[in-house]
């Protein structure tokens, strides 16, 4: 296995870390990122087989031990399917799709484009960053809508929100940990308290509906709710601001317009640029792939961004094509038994908030460069600032 290094927040990487994803490929299915001391899968086929081997997971052979500055936030992560293994996450997960139903999502269609042409129309003429106009307030909303949590609150979450995934940083710093545990607590105490109004005053939304479903067989505990309802605000939100910010960037540098099946678009996005690079799993057992032997307990980076660039099944895998026919599935929502449980909703947004922000306003135009925030293994904008 080939070493490499680069590291994850010098500038040049940050802005387009393709070349070294590229290398990297170069270097074999699997590399040593001397960074980040593990080894990386490269390809499309690494990646996508590690993602579905069943003896690799999330939740680490021994529980680290955890700074008691940390505790709020690892007390709501405890919970949280996203970093667990069955059973526990195959009972939370089904008990998750029997609220998030297909049904559910597919129903906010007319509320996403209700919300997306209010927001487009009050884009008015001049300078605007649309990640603060447009591609924020869209998720923060609908989510805080389908939860049943008031609207008027979406400035909190989206402030939470944003202070618990700085955890997941390469560059944090203790100040931005102590952010994060404070606002996982504030977080879990809000959403404790709109779960007990829901037992005694049930609605149409998808806390009632998680409520329902502790309450039938199954259970949901109090706590694994709540981690639940936070899993889904941030994870959602943050994978669909830094996509639409990415996608609006590439129609605006390539004269690419949503056509007349937008989803053709939204996949190339996420092949092309995706809002999470890189996801770890551990090994439960003995496994060799790729020439490699991995042991018990080994950590292994799986690099999402590099797969969607593999031109060893995409052709000009380095060429943005929004009517990309060819090639498998992107990886950007991961696949498996993890896959991203709230990707139909991402995937729902974009396809109606992107056509519409350009039926609006066809003359849209980049007013400067857009920069990519120093925020891997995440990859998305500063700011988008564009002229109406």
């Amino acid at each position: 296995m080939q070493r490499l290094s680069q590291s994850p927040t010098d500038p040049a990487f940050v802005q387009d870390p393709s070349p070294f994803y590229s290398r990297a490929r170069a270097a074999g299915p699997l590399v040593w990122w001397d960074d980040y001391a593990m080894p990386m899968a490269t390809t499309h086929a690494a990646v996508n087989t590690l993602l579905r081997d069943r003896r690799f997971g999330r939740e680490p052979i021994e529980q680290p031990d955890i700074p008691d500055h940390l505790r709020p936030f690892y007390a709501v992560e405890a919970h949280s399917m996203l970093e667990l293994e069955p059973p526990r996450h195959t009972r939370l997960r089904g008990l998750v799709l029997r609220a998030f139903t297909s049904r559910r999502i597919a129903a906010l269609a007319p509320e996403i484009a209700a919300l997306s042409r209010e927001l487009a129309v009050r884009i008015g003429p001049g300078e605007t960053d649309l990640l603060e106009a447009y591609c924020r307030p869209i998720p923060v909303i609908v989510i805080a809508r389908l939860l049943g949590v008031p609207e008027e609150m979406a400035p909190d979450l989206l402030r939470w929100s944003n202070a618990m995934v700085q955890m997941y940083q390469a560059r944090r710093t203790r100040q931005e940990e102590e952010e994060a545990a404070s606002a996982a607590r504030d977080f879990a105490a809000f959403m404790r308290d709109y779960v007990e109004r829901r037992r005694t005053d049930p609605r149409d939304d998808l806390i009632t509906a998680l409520i329902a479903a502790e309450e039938a067989g199954e259970k949901l505990t109090t706590d694994e709710l709540i981690t639940t309802c936070i899993l889904l605000l941030n994870a959602g939100h943050e994978a669909t601001v830094h996509t639409m910010g990415n996608g609006i960037k590439l129609c605006l540098e390539t004269g690419a317009r949503p056509g007349p099946d937008p989803a053709a678009l939204v996949e190339e996005v996420l092949r092309f640029d995706p809002p999470l690079h890189l996801f770890t799993r551990t090994a439960y057992e003995e496994v060799t792939l790729f020439g490699h032997t991995f042991r018990r307990g080994d950590t292994v980076g799986l690099l999402l961004a590099s797969a969607g660039r593999d031109d060893s099944v995409y052709a000009e895998a380095e060429a943005f094509r929004p009517a990309r026919g060819d090639g498998p599935a992107n990886l950007a929502f991961g696949a498996g038994l993890h896959f991203c449980v709230g990707a139909p909703l991402a995937r729902l947004e974009l396809q109606v908030a992107l056509p519409i922000l350009f039926e609006t306003h066809p003359q849209l135009r980049l007013a400067e460069k857009p920069r990519y925030a120093n925020i891997y293994h995440f990859h998305g904008l500063e700011r988008l600032m564009v002229t109406i």
